[in-house]
C-alpha cells in the first residue's frame, strides 16, 4: 500500500502572521510529501504584498484558485453591478468587499495577477487505491462546496473511469468552518481557515492528511498574535477593515458594525 502525507493551508486572506505560524508548524512536521494551498490567498486581509512574497518563496507548493483569487483576475470592481457570492450589489457590505478586492489588486500588482493566473482549478492524486481531490470549494464552482449528495454523484462519475479506486476523499476550503463528513467510501474534509476562521475560534489552522492503509486527518489549531493583524487593519484602513478587525478578534463574521 502506498502512503503519502499532504500539508494543507487555505483561506489565508493576507494574514501573513498566521501564515508564517502555519508554515513553521509544517516545517517542524517530519515526512511531509506535498504542500497544498486551497486558495483565497490575498483579498480581505491587511498584508497582500507580504503574503504574495511569502507564498512565492514556497518550493513545490500546489496552489488552487479560490473565488477571491478569481475576482482579482476578473477585475470584479470594473463590472457595472459587481456582486460577491450572490450578495445584493446595493448592499454596502458587498460594495465594501468589492472595493477591498480593488485595493488588494493594486497592492499585489501584475506579479500577483500572474501568480493567481498560474493557480490550478483543482488537483487530483491517486495514492494506492485512494483518490483524493483538492479544490477551493468544488471542481464545478469556487464559491460553494458540494453537498454530500453532490459529492456522491461525483464519486460515481469518477468510478466509471477509475474502477480500481476503493476510497474517495474530497478536500475543500472556502467556508472557513471545519468539516469532516463521511458516507460509504467517501469522505469530505475541510480544516476551516488558516488566516480568517469563522467558527468562533480565532486560532489559525493547518491540516495534515495522511493516506495509507487508513486515512488520518489531523487539524492543528494554533495561536498567534492576532493583535498585530488588528493593528495592521487599523493602520492601513483598507476597505471593509472594521468588519475584518472584529472577525479576526472573535473568529466569526461580524457584519453588525
Amino acid at each position: 500500500m502506498s502512503d503519502k502525507t499532504f500539508a494543507i493551508i487555505t483561506d489565508i486572506h493576507s494574514n501573513v502572521y498566521s501564515l508564517e505560524k502555519a508554515l513553521s508548524i509544517i516545517a517542524d512536521r517530519p515526512n511531509i510529501d506535498q504542500l497544498i494551498c486551497l486558495g483565497d490567498c490575498f483579498a480581505l486581509g491587511p498584508d497582500p504584498e507580504k503574503t504574495l512574497q511569502t507564498l512565492s518563496d514556497l518550493p513545490d507548493c500546489i496552489f488552487i484558485r479560490g473565488n477571491h483569487d478569481r475576482y482579482l483576475l476578473e477585475r470584479i470592481w470594473e463590472q457595472e453591478r459587481p456582486s460577491i457570492e450572490n450578495m445584493d450589489p446595493d448592499d454596502p457590505i458587498c460594495q465594501a468587499i468589492v472595493q477591498n478586492e480593488k485595493w488588494t489588486a493594486e497592492k499585489v500588482g501584475d506579479p500577483g495577477v500572474e501568480f493567481v493566473r498560474k493557480m490550478k482549478v483543482a488537483y487530483r492524486e491517486i495514492v494506492g487505491t485512494t483518490l483524493v481531490e483538492f479544490t477551493h470549494a468544488w471542481y464545478q464552482r469556487d464559491d460553494h462546496p458540494p453537498s454530500m449528495q453532490e459529492a456522491l454523484h461525483w464519486r460515481d462519475h469518477v468510478t466509471n473511469a477509475h474502477q480500481e479506486i476503493e476510497r474517495f476523499i474530497f478536500v475543500h476550503g472556502h467556508v472557513h468552518i471545519p468539516r469532516n463528513e463521511s458516507k460509504e467510501n467517501l469522505t469530505i474534509l475541510c480544516q476551516g481557515s488558516t488566516g480568517l476562521p469563522f467558527d468562533e475560534d480565532p486560532r489559525g489552522s493547518v491540516a495534515f492528511l495522511t493516506i495509507n492503509d487508513d486515512i488520518k486527518w489531523d487539524v492543528v489549531r494554533f495561536d498567534y498574535d492576532n493583535s498585530i493583524v488588528i493593528d495592521r487593519l487599523e493602520e492601513r484602513q483598507i476597505p471593509f477593515y472594521k468588519h475584518l478587525r472584529q472577525t479576526v478578534k472573535y473568529g466569526a463574521i461580524q457584519n453588525n458594525i
